[in-house]
C-alpha cells in the first residue's frame, strides 16, 4: 500500500503544541511560498516535557528565517549565551574537559588542526588542545560578546516553554489557526490507512492532507495511530529515566552548559537569566527512582523553585518520521537523550526538509523516502557521537559506566574510532551536524589518543611550528580579552529589545 496520494496538500493539522509544534507552525505559515491552511490543536490540560533548555549553533538559522531580532528572544525566553559544554567527571572522577563550538586552531587541505597539534606536543611545543580556540577560552573566563566578523559560533540557553509561547504568536500573527481540546480519536480511512481526520474530546472534527505528530511521547497519530514501529537503542543508550526541577541562581550565568556524570548516569545545569535548569538523567537497572530523585535534590546549587517532576523515556527513533500522510516531529519521532542539546535542533531539521519538499503540486514518493533517509541518517550520526561520550570512560568499579565500556559500539561509531586511533583522523559525512573539530575534542577529552599524526604536519620546520602555534594562541587571547563578561552583555542586549 502506498505512502502517497495524488491529492495536493492544502490543509496541514499540527497535533500538539509545544516547541515542536509552534515552531513547525511559525516555519510553515511564515515561510512556505504557496497557500496553505494550518490549524494547531492543542490542550493547556497537557503540559510539555520542557526540560531542553540548551541548543546548539543551527538555532540561529531558524530565527534568521522567522526575523526574530536576537534582543527580543533573548529577553522574551530569558535566554543566556552558550558556547559550549563542559563535561565534568566523564572520563574519571575529577576531569574535566569542555566541547566548544566553531573552530580549534587552523588546519590545511590534507589534516586538520589537531595533525599539527600533536606534533606541537610531541616536541614540547604546544599547550593544552582547548588553549587554540576562542569559545573554549571565553567560556573559561567567561566572556561573550557578537563579534561584526563573526569570529564566535554560539548558541543559546533558553526557557523552552517561552519561546514555544513566543513561536506561538509569530504564528498565529501568520494566520495558524488555534484550536483548545484534546484529541479523542484518530481516524483513518479504510483504503489505504491514511489519517483522513481527528476528533477532539467536545465532538470538533479537524480534517487535514498532511498531519505533524507533536504529541510527544505519546506518539498518538504516528505510532498510537499508524502503528509505524520504533527502533529501540537502549543497547546502546541505556539511561531511560530522568528527574528535572527549576531553581533559583545562586551566581553570575556562565556560557556553557555543565554536563555532570555520576554513578549510574549524568546531570545537567543550564543557566537563564532568572533561574537554572536542573536534571538528572539514570539508568533504572543501577539506581531508583526515589534515590536518584534525592540525589538531584541534594546536588542543586539554589533553591528548587518547583517540584521535581519525573520523566521516562526509551532512547530510538521511529522507523519512518513520515508515514503515509503524517509526519513525527520532536519526541514523537524518537528519543536521544539531550547530552549535547540536539532536541530542538531535530525538531528544526525536520521543519527545514518538509520546507523542501513542498514546491510540489503533491508530496512524491521520492520526496518522502529522501526525508526518511536524511532524517534517519542525521540521528544516527547524533547517536553515535552520544554513544562516544558513554564507551569511552575510565571509571571503573561504578557498575554503570563499566557496562557502558562493555556495551556493543555502532559499526558507524566504531569505524571512528579506530580512523582517529590511527592517526587523529575524522572525517564529516554531509548528514553530520557535528563538526571535525567537535569529534576531535570528545575524542580526547575520553581519553582516545591518536598513535600518530598526519605527516602534512612535518612540513614545517620546529621554529614554523612554534610560531604557528604561537600566532594561534596570541589570536585567541586577544579575542577573548576584547570580550565583555558574559551577564553584562546579556543585559546590555535585553535593553535593546522592542518588546
Amino acid at each position: 500500500m502506498s505512502d502517497i496520494r495524488s491529492t495536493p496538500i492544502n490543509k496541514v493539522v499540527i497535533a500538539g503544541g509545544g516547541t515542536a509544534g509552534w515552531m513547525a507552525a511559525a516555519a510553515l505559515s511564515r515561510l512556505v511560498g504557496r497557500q496553505i491552511s494550518v490549524t494547531l490543536v492543542e490542550s493547556e490540560e497537557i503540559g510539555t516535557v520542557g526540560v531542553g533548555e540548551a541548543t546548539i549553533p543551527t538555532l540561529l538559522t531558524i530565527n534568521r528565517l522567522l526575523q526574530i531580532p536576537e534582543p527580543d528572544f533573548i529577553k522574551f525566553t530569558h535566554g543566556t549565551f552558550k558556547l559550549g559544554i563542559r563535561f565534568e567527571n566523564w572520563l574519571h572522577e575529577g576531569h574535566d574537559y569542555i566541547h566548544s563550538f566553531g573552530d580549534t586552531g587552523q588546519g590545511c587541505w590534507a589534516g586538520g588542526f589537531q595533525h599539527f597539534w600533536m606534533r606541537g606536543r610531541q616536541e614540547g611545543l604546544a599547550e593544552d588542545y582547548g588553549e587554540y580556540c576562542a569559545e573554549l577560552k571565553a567560556a573559561q573566563a567567561n566572556r561573550f560578546g557578537i563579534l561584526s566578523d563573526h569570529k564566535l559560533n554560539y548558541a543559546y540557553h533558553l526557557d523552552a516553554t517561552a519561546y514555544g509561547r513566543y513561536l506561538r504568536d509569530l504564528a498565529q500573527a501568520s494566520g495558524v489557526r488555534r484550536v483548545e481540546g484534546k484529541i479523542q480519536e484518530v481516524r483513518l480511512a479504510s483504503s489505504d490507512g491514511f489519517i483522513e481526520h481527528l476528533v477532539l474530546e467536545d465532538g470538533q472534527i479537524l480534517q487535514g492532507d498532511l498531519f505533524i505528530d507533536c504529541t510527544g511521547f505519546r506518539a498518538l497519530l504516528i505510532e498510537q495511530a499508524l502503528q509505524t514501529g520504533f527502533d529501540d537503542w537502549t543497547h546502546w543508550l541505556p539511561c531511560n529515566r530522568a528527574w528535572a526541577v527549576q531553581t533559583a541562581l545562586t551566581d553570575e550565568p556562565v556560557p556553557y552548559t555543565r554536563a555532570i556524570a555520576h554513578d549510574a548516569g549524568w546531570r545537567w545545569k543550564i543557566p537563564l537569566q532568572h533561574r537554572a535548569g536542573n536534571g538528572l538523567i539514570y539508568c533504572d537497572e543501577f539506581l531508583n527512582e526515589e534515590a536518584a530523585r534525592e540525589r538531584l535534590l541534594s546536588l542543586v546549587d539554589g533553591d528548587p523553585l518547583m517540584e521535581p517532576r519525573p520523566i521516562r523515556f526509551k532512547t530510538g527513533q521511529r522507523k519512518r518520521y513520515w508515514h503515509k500522510n503524517c509526519l513525527a516531529l520532536g519526541l514523537s519521532s524518537g528519543f536521544i537523550e539531550p547530552l549535547e542539546s540536539t532536541s530542538i535542533h531535530f525538531i528544526q531539521n525536520g521543519i527545514m526538509w518538509l520546507l523542501l519538499m513542498f514546491p510540489d503540486p503533491v508530496i512524491s514518493q521520492a520526496s518522502v523516502d529522501e526525508y526518511n533517509q536524511r532524517l534517519r541518517t542525521e540521528s544516527e550520526r547524533i547517536r553515535d557521537f552520544i554513544v562516544l561520550h558513554y564507551i569511552a570512560n575510565e571509571r571503573v568499579g561504578d557498575p554503570f559506566w563499566d557496562h557502558c565500556r562493555e556495551m556493543p559500539v555502532p559499526d558507524s561509531l566504531q569505524q571512528r574510532i579506530a580512523l582517529f586511533e590511527d592517526a587523529g583522523r575524522v572525517f564529516k559525512p554531509q548528514e553530520d551536524v557535528f563538526s571535525e573539530n567537535s569529534w576531535v575534542q570528545v575524542m580526547l577529552g575520553q581519553g582516545i589518543t591518536p598513535e600518530r599524526y598526519h605527516n602534512i604536519a612535518d612540513a614545517m620546520s620546529r621554529e614554523q611550528l612554534e610560531a604557528f602555534l604561537k600566532q594561534i594562541q596570541n589570536g585567541v587571547s586577544q579575542t577573548v580579552e576584547a570580550l565583555p563578561n558574559h551577564g553584562e552583555f546579556v543585559k546590555r542586549l535585553v535593553s535593546m529589545a522592542k518588546i
